[in-house]
């Protein structure tokens, strides 16, 4: 139709021009990097490794998938907890920091196979197999969970005026306020231009917008003296250049026993992030007027198998395990740009950056502040990709059966990351399991249980 040929936004086999798609890469590059090297501090794994290691698994994600699904992998949060307690073990307290790595890269690479053993399962018995188990009133919910669980990330970055340079003490309050100024500015800038900006500067919103953070951040400085921008505790060498530091994996069925489990909690997490995919990409090809439908959703098994894939390239050169990001689905979704090049661009861009310290500390440099105005924007985007996955998929919202599987889902993943001692695990015999995916099997169970006996009907 002739009107919506003036819908903007670029569908998974197109490729905008070669200076607007480093544009959109670029700007993929910068919603992905604050998780993906905090995940690398907080394991105490080498950053530029981590880094490299996150662009090179794209690539071959995006291959392993044939270019059909347009997802970015990262480190993920969810192994954070089972590779820290590793890395601070007794059982390997003498070893080196690249020692330890090595260690716990074994159980990253086998913690891959658990995802392609559920991708070869699902290609197997088809879709409808995992759809049984997952259905849109349980990844829903989990897509909700994930981004309620990043609330409290975001909240306090947002207010963060710490950076790694000392704030004199009588000035920590006006810190504090300025922190809220500029994380204020780039979450109304950042919606401001995507509301209000078209074209293509309207699919460039999360990059504009850290940009006017980083313009009020310097104006602060110059006028109060108090420096926002954050400082990088390490660098990978030294000298401008140098290339990632790469270690081999060492056998460890401690690191098996201890990382590998965790690959089961990002199944559900994975399954959501394609389901808003081919809900997000479907509607923007409905609204260019195109007739061809991506059957994203039907690849669920490629997917699987992707992430899997990924985590052992990651493992095999020395970065944590990972999965697809869904920060970089809610930019894809706000902006419209759903091009697999464009993320082939942005994994080679990473790789670069890897490689060269000033640019790895620019980056990094970018406030928190900053970072928790554009998280408070992107997390928000992924709960409602959650909504939006039971509004496509027709959900009964009046059902006592999917209520009762939404709610507890809902209670449980969010209780679990700010009860206890508000690490995101819940201490259950013995055990610490993470929240996300307490509350992903603890739904999984109910909807089995409850399907028992139960004729198929719409869900």
């Amino acid at each position: 139709m002739t009107q919506n040929q003036h819908v903007i936004g670029y569908l998974p086999d197109e490729r905008p021009p070669i200076w607007k798609l480093l544009l959109y890469a670029i700007q993929q590059v910068v919603v992905m990097f604050p998780a993906t090297v905090a995940v690398a501090i907080i394991t105490g794994f080498h950053i530029s490794t981590t880094i490299f290691a996150s662009g090179l698994a794209t690539i071959c994600f995006l291959l392993v998938t044939g270019r059909k699904i347009p997802l970015y992998y990262g480190s993920s949060f969810s192994y954070v907890a089972a590779i820290g307690s590793l890395m601070a073990s007794e059982a390997i307290a003498g070893y080196s920091l690249n020692d330890k790595i090595a260690v716990a890269q074994f159980g990253i690479i086998m913690s891959g196979l658990v995802s392609i053993a559920a991708g070869l399962v699902v290609k197997r018995f088809g879709k409808e197999s995992i759809e049984k188990v997952l259905p849109a009133s349980v990844t829903g919910p989990i897509a909700i969970v994930i981004a309620l669980t990043l609330a409290g990330t975001a909240m306090n970055d947002a207010a963060t005026y710490s950076t790694g340079i000392a704030v004199d003490a009588s000035k920590e309050s006006l810190a504090m306020n300025m922190a809220w100024i500029i994380s204020l500015v780039t979450l109304l800038s950042t919606i401001l231009f995507s509301v209000y900006l078209k074209g293509f500067w309207g699919q460039l919103p999360l990059l504009l917008g850290p940009i006017c953070g980083c313009i009020v951040t310097y104006i602060i400085y110059q006028i109060t003296g108090i420096n926002l921008f954050k400082v990088l505790p390490e660098t990978a060498g030294q000298g401008a250049f140098s290339l990632p530091i790469f270690t081999l994996p060492k056998p460890s069925w401690i690191a098996v026993a201890a990382i590998m489990p965790i690959a089961i909690a990002t199944i559900p997490e994975s399954t959501a992030h394609v389901y808003q995919l081919d809900i997000y990409v479907n509607d923007l090809a409905k609204k260019k007027g195109s007739n061809k439908r991506y059957d994203i959703a039907e690849r669920l098994g490629h997917n699987l198998i992707g992430d899997g894939i990924g985590d052992m390239v990651s493992g095999f050169i020395g970065g944590p395990a990972g999965t697809n990001y869904g920060e970089n689905i809610s930019a894809m979704a706000i902006t419209k740009v759903f091009s697999v090049p464009v993320l082939f661009a942005a994994a080679i861009i990473a790789m670069i950056i890897s490689c060269f310290t000033p640019l790895i500390n620019a980056i990094y440099s970018i406030p928190s502040a900053v970072i928790g105005g554009l998280e408070i924007y992107l997390f928000g985007a992924i709960a409602v990709q959650g909504i939006a996955i039971m509004i496509e998929k027709k959900v009964d919202m009046f059902s006592s059966r999917n209520i009762a599987i939404i709610a507890t889902i809902l209670i449980i993943g969010v209780g679990g990351q700010f009860g206890f001692a508000g690490n995101g695990n819940i201490p259950l015999f013995g055990m610490e399991v993470p929240c996300v995916a307490g509350a992903a099997i603890f739904g999984i169970i109910m909807n089995l249980l409850m399907s028992i006996g139960k004729k198929k009907t719409a869900a």
